[in-house]
């Protein structure tokens, strides 16, 4: 190859990089397309003045820093009405006249680290149905879809995904009998978490890598207490606290039980969930709920549920937010739980417990859109001049190709 070939490939090839590097924009940043924010980011609707922004959709796995400890001892990304989904139709063939509370497949919710789901079960059309409907019946108008469809997707992911644990909260409404069936066409029995090696008593569970290992790597909590003795299925309330859902549990400052759960300083139930949504799910009002009031009612509940953190942190719209969102608040909950740090990207590796980044830096704050045009905050409060950057820097790309293309022409000759 002659030297001015391989002169112009190089240079060529480092305005590419250059321009690959350059159009990943962060959080907080300015967006049009999912393709525009890093990885585990999502170009959301909570821009200021109509702006697109990136997000976070994604916690980091605290795999990453060991299986070790007992299973209470992690928390994880949870999606309430999981199988709710903006835009869709029912399987019904009728338009749902419903609220929804996600934007995502579940199978999209697993990828991007959500660990449980809450499931609505109703006995429609001589099936098992998810549905978002009331007083206890299921309406073609409110009914999404089969549940075996999500069982299913579930139990996929499972397969392909060896050392995952999966979290199913069923909101109950079907008959004696009804689940089992279901979960046994699913193919989810092979990974269930039998209710026998479930702590009675407040105790640990269950080491996070003994779970994996002996591949029971499904826990299914159901709101009827009838059906742990006939089917098998635990009574979430025995095992987890629960504060209230809705407005009502969104009240600064307090963190109030609801109704059928223990309260929340209760120590005879070692799992801690923790509701932080809306009673009427609003996927613009969610960018702030989402945001640092998330955070805010994360230390509360932590205070006045005997100084436990959230193992489970449920929300609507989890990608939806105005910086660092529910996966914000699932790191802060890990960091505490798994080594004693303010955010699990604190943690450091094969260290004890309570040493972390010297000095640990504070949590990215959530990031401040500006109106369309003006200028934002990226994360971490840098400049400013980030969320104009990413306006400048993206419609950029054409030029950079444009320019390596010309030196590869030019030297070649």
């Amino acid at each position: 190859m002659a030297p001015r070939l391989r002169l112009a490939l190089a240079l060529a090839l480092a305005l590419v990089l250059l321009a690959s590097g350059a159009s990943a924009a962060s959080v907080g940043d300015t967006c049009s397309s999912e393709g525009d924010c890093g990885a585990g980011l999502h170009c959301s609707d909570c821009g200021g003045g109509g702006d697109k922004t990136c997000t976070r959709a994604k916690p980091i796995d605290p795999l990453t820093h060991g299986t070790g400890l007992p299973f209470n001892n992690y928390s994880w990304l949870t999606t309430h009405n999981s199988y709710a989904l903006a835009g869709s139709s029912s399987a019904t063939g009728s338009a749902l006249i419903t609220q929804t509370n996600q934007e995502d497949t579940i199978t999209a919710q697993l990828k991007n680290g959500v660990r449980g789901l809450m499931l609505d079960t109703y006995d429609f059309n001589n099936d098992v149905w998810l549905c978002h409907s009331f007083q206890g019946k299921c309406f073609n108008f409110t009914a999404f879809q089969p549940a075996i469809n999500v069982l299913k997707e579930i139990r996929t992911f499972l397969d392909g995904n060896p050392s995952e644990v999966i979290t199913i909260f069923l909101e109950d409404y079907t008959a004696s009998g009804s689940l089992p069936k279901v979960f046994n066409a699913s193919g989810l029995m092979k990974y269930w978490f039998p209710v026998a090696k479930m702590p009675k008593s407040g105790g640990d569970w269950p080491l996070l890598k003994d779970m994996i290992s002996q591949n029971e790597r499904l826990l299914v909590f159901t709101s009827k207490k009838s059906k742990e003795a006939s089917e098998g299925i635990a009574y979430e309330w025995s095992y987890v606290v629960e504060n209230q859902y809705g407005n009502e549990g969104m009240v600064e400052g307090k963190c109030p039980n609801r109704a059928e759960s223990p309260a929340m300083d209760s120590k005879s139930q070692s799992l801690v969930l923790m509701n932080f949504f809306t009673t009427d799910p609003s996927q613009t009002g969610v960018c702030a709920n989402n945001s640092a009031p998330l955070v805010s009612m994360l230390k509360t509940c932590h205070d006045l549920s005997g100084n436990r953190w959230p193992n489970y942190i449920a929300v609507d719209f989890y990608m939806r937010s105005d910086g660092g969102g529910a996966p914000l608040a699932t790191d802060i909950a890990n960091g505490h739980l798994v080594c004693g740090c303010d955010n699990i990207a604190y943690c450091k590796a094969n260290s004890t417990f309570g040493t972390c980044v010297i000095p640990p830096p504070s949590p990215p704050p959530s990031p401040r859109k500006a109106p369309s045009g003006g200028k934002g905050t990226g994360a971490g409060g840098s400049s400013s001049s980030s969320g104009a950057m990413a306006r400048v820097v993206l419609p950029k790309l054409s030029f950079f190709f444009g320019v390596a293309l010309l030196i590869l022409v030019i030297l070649s000759y």
